[in-house]
């Protein structure tokens, strides 16, 4: 019986030949020990690689998140901006028809006065 972690690969392959009664030969062991030991620590390394990768993504996650509500605020913002900009504009409309109209009344009136003053005797 051998013990495997994460891969096909004994954890110790003694244990498989004692427990199996096979007889390998003495580098052939050591090769496969070898072998095995080198799988581990490649296994190790990708297992660090890839929580590395997840907390990268993790990170990215909630910065993108971040960059969303800063966009939402900006799009209210202007959203705002916009309404405020029209109505200021219609005020602003409102304002100069009146402007025009009181000096078209008041030019009215000064044509008026100048055409019915008294003349100087």
């Amino acid at each position: 019986m051998s013990i495997y972690i994460g891969t096909n690969v004994p954890l110790c392959p003694k244990v498989r030949n004692r427990t199996t009664g096979s007889s390998g030969n003495m580098a052939e062991r050591d090769h496969q020990e070898e072998e095995a030991g080198t799988l581990r620590k490649r296994n190790a390394e990708l297992e660090r690689e890839l929580r590395k990768s997840v907390e990268r993504e993790e990170k990215m996650r909630k910065e993108l998140q971040k960059a969303w509500e800063r966009l939402r605020v900006a799009e209210e913002g202007e959203e705002r901006l916009s309404s405020q900009l029209g109505e200021l504009e219609a005020e602003a409309v409102l304002e100069a028809r009146a402007y025009h109209a009181r000096i078209l009344s008041l030019t009215d009136q000064l044509s008026h006065s100048l055409h019915h003053a008294p003349t100087p005797s």
